[in-house]
């Protein structure tokens, strides 16, 4: 027996097959006049599409499909792939070919890495900006590079940590005996145990309800994501140590860049170059505009003693980095004008 449709539901469906007609009309025009690349380079990143990790990768993308070098890219954002983590270990398997990496995060794969992790590494913005374009830079890149066959291509960041304390921060004292969440990082931990705190290990998902208990007094954080984890409602004062500036990492697999030309390599390195002294811009922008937002919602900010605070941890720190082998590269950041 055959049964007529009611007319709802013919209607949706008619509706449904229109749909995937001018779909598919899309489609196809879309395929006449896209541009078709002998190779589309697979770019997972971590950020959603407002971050400076996004803004970048499309700048990157835009600048090499600008050039005649037969190569796309295509951006994957959002962790689509994966914990930033997972998508490093991709990379070493040339499962991915390019990624933003927080270079804390692979530092089981390169020693060199630790070097991010050490606070009051820079003495200002434009030394770190000098640190990641030049000479020091590209050492410690390809040093990473070495240790984990994954190409350090340049440096996206910019953005400046502070503290974060569910309690006033008028001095240094303040910082005696707080409960403060930070990676578990030898020099990390060596810092801020000299600076009297107390280092926890507590996974990120779990802080905003650690404040709000009173498991952690506060963290290490930048002004951007207090304000995008609304860490502020439950920690409200913000201490600027500026302890650090942010690195990011620009990956390439060198499964990935050695299938690449020598036209195709430097037309990468330029674009990559390009687009991450771009990133930084966005990111240092958005750090200093979420700073802004922090006290317009009710943050209080702290001006702390910074230059007091390196001479309390300097000699703890230098014991840690000699036995971690990065006293030569951390000299040479010192050192870098």
């Amino acid at each position: 027996m055959t049964h007529a449709l009611a007319p709802s539901r013919r209607t949706t469906l008619t509706r449904l097959g229109q749909s995937m007609l001018a779909g598919a009309t899309l489609v196809a025009g879309l395929s006449l006049t896209a541009p078709v690349h002998a190779y589309d380079l697979r770019f997972g990143h971590g950020g959603t599409e407002d971050t400076a990790y996004h803004l970048g990768a499309t700048r990157f993308k835009e600048l090499l499909e600008e050039q005649d070098v037969d190569l796309g890219v295509q951006i994957m954002g959002n962790s689509v792939l994966g914990h930033e983590t997972e998508m490093f270990e991709q990379l070493m398997a040339g499962a991915l070919d390019m990624s933003i990496v927080n270079p804390g995060l692979i530092t089981d794969f390169s020693d060199t890495a630790n070097v991010f992790s050490i606070p009051f590494l820079y003495r200002d913005q434009e030394h770190w900006q000098t640190v990641l374009d030049g000479d020091v830079g590209r050492e410690i890149a390809d040093q990473i590079t070495a240790e984990t066959g994954v190409k350090v291509l340049a440096f996206f960041g910019g953005g400046k940590r502070q503290i974060v304390s569910s309690r006033p921060l008028e001095s240094l004292d303040d910082l005696d005996g707080m409960k403060l969440r930070t990676n578990p990082t030898k020099p990390l931990i060596t810092a801020w145990s000299a600076l009297g705190t107390d280092p926890t290990v507590m996974a990120w998902k779990e802080i905003y309800t650690g404040l709000q208990l009173g498991a952690i007094d506060g963290l290490l954080n930048e002004a951007e994501w207090i304000h995008r984890m609304r860490f502020h409602e439950v920690a409200p004062h913000i201490g600027l140590s500026e302890h650090d500036i942010t690195v990011r990492l620009l990956t390439m697999s060198e499964l990935t860049w050695d299938r690449l030309d020598d036209a195709q390599q430097e037309a990468v390195m330029a674009a990559a170059s390009q687009a991450a002294s771009y990133a930084r811009g966005v990111q240092l922008e958005q750090d200093a505009e979420a700073l802004e937002l922090l006290v317009e919602e009710g943050a209080t900010l702290h001006e702390l003693d910074r230059e007091q605070m390196q001479q309390i941890v300097r000699e703890p720190l230098a014991e840690v980095i000699d036995e971690m082998g990065l006293s030569e590269l951390h000299q040479m950041i010192v050192n870098a004008e």
